[in-house]
This record gives C-alpha cells, structure tokens and sequence, in this order.
C-alpha cells in the first residue's frame, strides 16, 4: 500500500508509483470519483485533437500522397 500525507492546506503528493502507473505529468489533471464509499483516482483524458481527423483519409481513398498532401497546401 502507498500512502501520502495531507498538509495543512490540504494538498498531497501523489507518489512516484502512482504517476507513473496512471501516467501522470506536471500540469495534467486527475479527477476523484466516489463509489460506495470508496474513493477512486483517475488521470482525466480529455478528447484528443485528434478525434476530428478520423476517418479523414477514408474519403481520399485511391489518392496518392502526394495529391493529398497538395490538397491540404491548398495548391
């Protein structure tokens, strides 16, 4: 079991172990969720910039890289 301890101003320090298990880095955000009684730590993932790109190149199916790559540079 790891443990940390609460200061004053009611802060802790989450243990190295634990970071790096849930991949946690400075300025990431976790979140605290509660279940029957227990309480649960998760790094919070947000939706990846990503996500508006799926399936993007489906719709060019059949064209080279290079026609889309001068599509996307507007010539």
């Amino acid at each position: 079991m790891v443990t940390a301890k609460v200061t004053s101003k009611g802060q802790i320090t989450i243990p190295k172990e634990i970071r790096e298990k849930l991949g946690i880095g400075p300025g990431e955000e976790i979140c605290f969720e509660e279940k029957e009684g227990t309480i649960f730590i998760k790094k919070e993932v947000k939706e990846s910039p990503f996500n508006e790109w799926m399936g993007y190149l489906k719709r060019k199916k059949g064209r080279s890289p290079d026609e889309i790559v001068e599509e996307l540079r507007g010539r």
